[in-house]
């Protein structure tokens, strides 16, 4: 996993990401304001993330940007951490927050044993 952890450390600046872990799966939180489910792909491609997403900017008419320092665009290539898997996984995004779920490999669901009167 610390090929991920390395690899968020070198988002832009301006991008926020948090990476959380439970027994069976990876949970990466991404901010990205202005950009909707609309604007966002997100693929696996082998042992890769690709993130592409595109940010929304509405500017009144009257104005006109002085500085501009949000990328309107966001392209990235994250290495999965080796027992993370892109089947089952699962992404939303809301308030121009991106939530990808990541199930692990290894990770079974839960089974309920019988357990008969002998």
């Amino acid at each position: 996993m610390s090929a991920l952890r390395d690899a968020l450390r070198d988002l832009p600046d301006a991008v926020f990401a948090d990476l959380l872990e439970s027994d069976d799966a990876y949970l990466l939180v991404i901010d990205l304001p202005g950009a909707t489910a609309e604007t966002v792909d997100v693929r696996v491609e082998g042992a890769t993330l690709v993130i592409e997403a595109r940010r929304e900017k509405d500017v009144p008419p009257e104005f006109r940007f002085v500085e501009e320092d949000r990328s309107l665009f966001l392209d990235v290539r994250l290495p999965l951490p080796p027992d993370a898997t892109g089947t089952d996984a699962e992404g939303s995004v809301a308030g121009g927050v991106l939530e990808l779920r990541l199930p692990k490999r290894s990770a079974t669901p839960e089974t309920a044993v019988p357990v008969h009167e002998g």
